[in-house]
């Protein structure tokens, strides 16, 4: 599992990411968040680093 920023221009995904969500309600925002994660999960395909993510994700920050 990467740990350090990858990210080759994160300010423009993120603003990829607000825009997407634009004019959703909850249910929709969630839904979209859901499909969203279930691609990337696909496209990273390995089930340790999957799970390695999702202990990382679940952990409260320090």
């Amino acid at each position: 599992m990467k740990t350090t920023l990858h990210f080759q221009d994160a300010d423009a995904f993120y603003e990829q990411l607000l825009d997407a969500h634009a004019g959703l309600d909850r249910e929709q925002s969630e839904l979209l968040n859901a499909r969203f994660i279930l691609l990337l999960a696909n496209q990273i395909g390995d089930s340790k680093v999957l799970r390695e993510c999702l202990q990382a994700a679940s952990e409260s920050p320090p």
